[in-house]
Formats: structure tokens, sequence, C-alpha cells
């Protein structure tokens, strides 16, 4: 027999039609459904998804796969700001403006915004760097990792894939380790401040959060404190299979919605509900850094970005890059309708040109007497000052505008090729910001903070001639160029790379110089620890500082060396040092007898010859072969 609250949904209108007419076997189905699940079943069939119940047996069948249908609704609808009726609705909303063309940015003006553009090394940028170590003790740092590294040809999770293999440091190890070091070189006892644990956010999703729990704990989270670090898994979102937005059902399991993802917008929400920005903001804290999985080189231009939104007193900081015009990264743009609204937001390099031209540029995205593009390209970091975050926040509840991508059938729109859903972009959070908000941008040198993983090399090896790889091999040649570079800035004599193909990648190859943060997270700690006027690297070395005291000071290195110390030894390297070294050997991405993290570069490491010293106590030490 039907429940209390199942006779009484009987009489419940909707759209014009009783539950017998609009959905028949759901209503037989009544005295299986809890009072709650009655009214998700409502809610369903007011929003038009009556189809969802159309092949429903009768009670006694299926039962139980029933109950988790309703359990997987009950999670659909939790996990989304409004529920999951005011997916259904904006779904029907994006869906008709997609069929029609309509476009985004009609009636928008772009202009270039205001930014800081910083030049490696000079009096400004390190004045920037410090003032944003400084700020650092006041930040709280957001990583969105769900994905895993199969784009890559990596079976793991990406935040687990090396980030070069002369040591074998993941991609998560690197950052905890810049971010310790950055709590460490923001505190300042002789300004009687005591040590602050900078927190850490990290974003998973179903397909990595298990895995990224997994890897931090096995490793006893990379010397960071277990309470810094709080993982905020993602939810999937329902997948819709036409333009009228009904949901879309597994084809093999008529008791399942398809799911996809939301996209990596989702941050925002999660850490709302969380209650983690209050936390901060109760703290003391002003600023959140996000950051995304597999750009390993970041955090070498963090600082001086958060220092840029300290003194310029950004409510939003957008990272960027030199972009050349037309290249296949978003422009951070400045849009000003006609009815005054403004914003300032990253617009896709395949809708800025259009969007140029159609506003008056006959010429559309050009470069500019620079060689690059007036506009920024986009990088997907950013800087958010916490207080006007929240208040932002507190209005929205951290949801980002939508779009809708779906892939039609034909030209007439009608049918999808496959099921579709809702998506929200990070970036886009500024779209929801007032005209008075200070959004900027912060623009570094490509070779200093762009070089992120997410190619797999067949891929890559197509790229256009002259654009970015964008792979594992990409990646960590761009660490060691840029560690070459950086040392040239202070002065050290580092041999031009040589160009060689890996995977079809042709690629400079520099000496394999690496370092950890806590060595030198700053161009100023760099300049402190290099001594002499007499310091060289040749093309073929390799070097590796691991140690935080260690200084170079007249060093010729022409091989291989290593050196690992506690960060109470205090350890001087000088003098010529020769030896066979590491040869760079190629490795065939076909190879499944090698490991895929190595496949995947094309290259290995043959440890032939190398000096490693290695100081596990505290003391004054000379190392001059």
């Amino acid at each position: 027999m039907a429940s209390a609250a199942a006779a009484g949904i009987s009489k419940l209108t909707i759209t014009g039609d009783d539950w017998a007419s609009s959905s028949p076997n759901l209503l037989s189905n009544l005295s299986i459904l809890s009072p709650q699940q009655v009214e998700l079943a409502k809610m369903l069939l007011e929003a038009g998804q009556s189809h969802l119940f159309r092949h429903w047996p009768m009670p006694g069948v299926d039962d139980n796969e029933k109950q988790a249908f309703f359990h997987q609704v009950a999670k659909l609808n939790t996990s989304y700001p409004g529920g999951l009726a005011a997916y259904i609705k904006s779904a029907r909303e994006l869906l008709a403006d997609s069929k029609a063309g309509k476009n985004p940015y009609d009636g928008f003006t772009p202009s270039v915004p205001s930014g800081e553009n910083l030049t490696y090394g000079d009096e400004n940028f390190v004045q920037f760097e410090e003032a944003g170590v400084r700020e650092a003790r006041r930040a709280a740092f957001v990583l969105v990792a769900g994905g895993l590294g199969e784009r890559l040809g990596y079976n793991g999770i990406k935040v687990a894939l090396p980030q070069e293999t002369t040591t074998g440091t993941c991609f998560l190890q690197h950052y905890i380790e810049s971010i310790l070091a950055l709590q460490e070189a923001s505190c300042e006892p002789s300004q009687g401040e005591s040590p602050i644990d900078i927190p850490f956010a990290i974003m998973t999703s179903d397909d990595t959060h298990s895995r990224t729990l997994q890897l931090l704990e096995s490793n006893a989270y990379f010397g960071m404190k277990p309470t810094q670090v709080k993982l905020l898994k993602q939810e999937k979102v329902a997948c819709l299979e036409d333009n009228d937005a009904h949901l879309a059902v597994d084809p093999h399991n008529m008791y399942q919605i398809q799911t996809k993802p939301h996209g990596h917008g989702d941050v925002h929400s999660l850490l709302y509900s969380s209650g983690l920005l209050k936390s901060w903001h109760d703290a003391g804290l002003r600023w959140v850094l996000f950051f995304q999985d597999t750009n390993g080189l970041l955090f070498k231009a963090i600082p001086a970005s958060l220092g840029v939104s300290a003194i310029k007193q950004y409510h939003v900081n957008s990272l960027a890059v030199p972009r050349k015009a037309k290249e296949a990264i978003g422009g951070i743009t400045r849009l000003t309708h006609k009815d005054g609204r403004a914003m300032v937001i990253n617009v896709e390099y395949n809708q800025l040109d259009p969007l140029l031209r159609a506003s008056g540029y006959a010429d559309g995205d050009v470069n500019c007497e620079t060689g690059y593009s007036p506009f920024p390209g986009n990088i997907n970091q950013l800087i958010i000052e916490l207080g006007p975050y929240i208040e932002e926040l507190t209005k929205t509840g951290g949801a980002i505008k939508e779009f809708v991508n779906p892939k039609y059938k034909d030209a007439t729109k009608t049918a999808f090729k496959s099921s579709t859903r809702l998506e929200c972009m990070m970036q886009d959070y500024p779209k929801t910001l007032p005209p008075s908000a200070r959004v900027g941008f912060t623009v570094m040198d490509v070779w200093l903070a762009y070089a992120p993983v997410k190619n797999n090399p067949e891929d890559a090896a197509k790229v256009p001639e002259g654009n970015p790889y964008h792979s594992a091999t990409s990646g960590e040649m761009a660490i060691y160029r840029a560690h070459s570079l950086i040392l040239r800035k202070v002065g050290v004599k580092v041999d031009d790379p040589i160009h060689q193909v890996f995977n079809g990648q042709q690629v400079e190859v520099w000496p394999r110089v690496v370092w950890k943060p806590k060595w030198a997270l700053t161009f100023s700690d760099v300049k402190a620890k290099v001594r002499g006027n007499n310091n060289s690297i040749s093309q073929r070395s390799t070097m590796v500082i691991k140690g935080k005291n260690v200084i170079l000071e007249d060093i010729s290195l022409d091989g291989a060396l290593i050196v690992d110390a506690v960060d109470n030894a205090k350890v001087k390297v000088g003098g010529a040092l020769d030896n066979k070294g590491w040869v760079i050997e190629t490795v065939d991405y076909k190879d499944t007898s090698v490991p895929e993290e190595v496949r995947i570069r094309g290259f290995s490491f043959n440890k032939v010859e190398q000096l490693e010293k290695t100081y596990s106590e505290a003391g004054d030490f000379s190392l001059n072969p």
C-alpha cells in the first residue's frame, strides 16, 4: 500500500497533468519511496524529467536499483548550488542560446586591462618579490587536482608524476616543499613573528581523491603537517541528452543518470560551503592563491605576483605570460558593455579574434610593437583577496557562470552526437564582480612561469611548428632551462643548450640544473648563494642542490654534482669538478619494458659518474675537489 505521503502526492498537479498521466510507472512505485524520495520525484517531474521513469517495472522488481537511483539523485541535488531544478533550468537557457548561436559577448567592447609586466631580476621585480614573501604568511593555497594522467599516457594521478627525473620529485611534493619554503621565508623572528602554518587545500574528484590521500599519507605529507592540508572532493553533474535538457540515462543501466565533471570552477563553491574561507578569514589571512596540477615553474612566479596583489591592492590578480596573436591560449581582456557594465576576464583564443573584429578592430587579434599580443596570455593561476571574495560568494554561494558546449549531429542543431553537460571554469569568477572590483594581471616571462604538462607524446609531436608542446618532455626541459637562465642572471657562465629530438619533439637541452625550493625561493636567494666571479657550468653537466645552506663559490662544473645537506649544515662548494657525468639516452615511447613516467619523456639518464655528497650533521663544510 502507498504511504500517506504517497497518497497525498498523487493529487499533486504537475504542469497540468496528475501523477498518473505524467508518470504512471512512478506512481505505482510510490509505496517503496521514503518521504524525502517522494519530494525528489516531485522535483524531477516538475522539471520535465518524467522520461526517467518510463520503463520502471512494478514494485518488487529491481527495488534496490530504484533506491540507488534516488540515492544518486539526492547526491546530484545537494552537490549543486540551488539543486537539480536550478541546474536543469540553467541548462535549458544555455542550450537555447547555443542552438540560436548567441554570442556571449554581444554588446561588449574589448580593451587591454591594466596590469603589471615584470622583468625577472630587475629592481622592480625584486621589490615585488620581497613584498610577496612577506605576504605569504597571510595566504592560503588551493590546488585544483581533479584529473588523471590518461591524456599524458600516464595511468596515475597527475600530481604523482615526477616533474623532473634528476631527483624524481613529483608535482605534489614540489608544491608542498615550495609552500613550506615560503612559510619559513615569510617569518621574521627579528620582528617578533612566530612561524605560521600556511593552509593548503586540494580539490580532488572521484577519480583522484583516494589516490591523492594515499600519496600524501605514504609520504608523510612531504613534510607538511597533516592538519595544514584539506581535501575537498568535487562531485560530477548530470548529463543532458537534448536541447530540452532531459537528463541522460546510462544506456546500460536505466536506473543510473550519466554524469561528467563540471569543471574546475567548482572550487569556489566547495571552498565556500566547506567553511574553509571563513576559518581562513577568522585566522587573519588575506589571500587565496589558486593553481593547477602540472606546472613545475609556477612557484618561481608566485612571490612577485603576490607582491603585485598586495601593493596594487588587486581583488583578483591573474598570472599571465606574453602571448602571440592567435596563439591557442586565452587572453586577459577588459570588456565594457554598452550599458556601462565592465569586467576583466579571460576570453578564449577562438573567441578573441572575432570579438575584436566585430568591435571595430579590422585586423582582429594581432601583435603590437612588442611582438606580442597586447592581451596577456592567461595561465589559469589566480590570486584573490579573501575579504571581498567571501562577500561575493555569500551572494552567489560560489556558483560560477556556466557554459555548455554540445556536439551537434548536424547543422540543424536538433540532436547531440553524445550527451553534454554544463561546465564552469575557475578563471571565470570575475564575471560576477561589480565594475568597482580591482581586477588586474601580472605578466611573467614564459621561461620563468609556464611549462604545463598535459599532452601525450603522440599529440605533442603533432603540435604545429613553433607552438609549445606542453608535454612531459618539454615540461622537464623547461625546468632545466629556467634554472640555467636564473644562474646566468647572477653571473654564472652557463653553456648554451643543444637541440635534441625526443618522442618526435625537438627541445632545447640545457645543463640539468635543479634545486629544492628551500635552497632558493627568490632571485635574491640565488644571488646570495652564488658567490665569486668565476662560476661556470658546461652543457653536459647535471647539478642537484638539496641543502638550504649550500654556497656556490667559483665552481667550474663539467660533470654531475649532487649535494644533500640538512638545514644546519653550511656547505661551501667551489673549484673545478670534472667527471663523466650523466648521459642522456633516448627511450622509445612504445617500449613497454620502460616505466611509463620515463617513456612519456622519451629520455632517461645513464648515471655514469657523479660526485655525490651528503651532510647529515650540523657544521661548516667545504667541498673543493
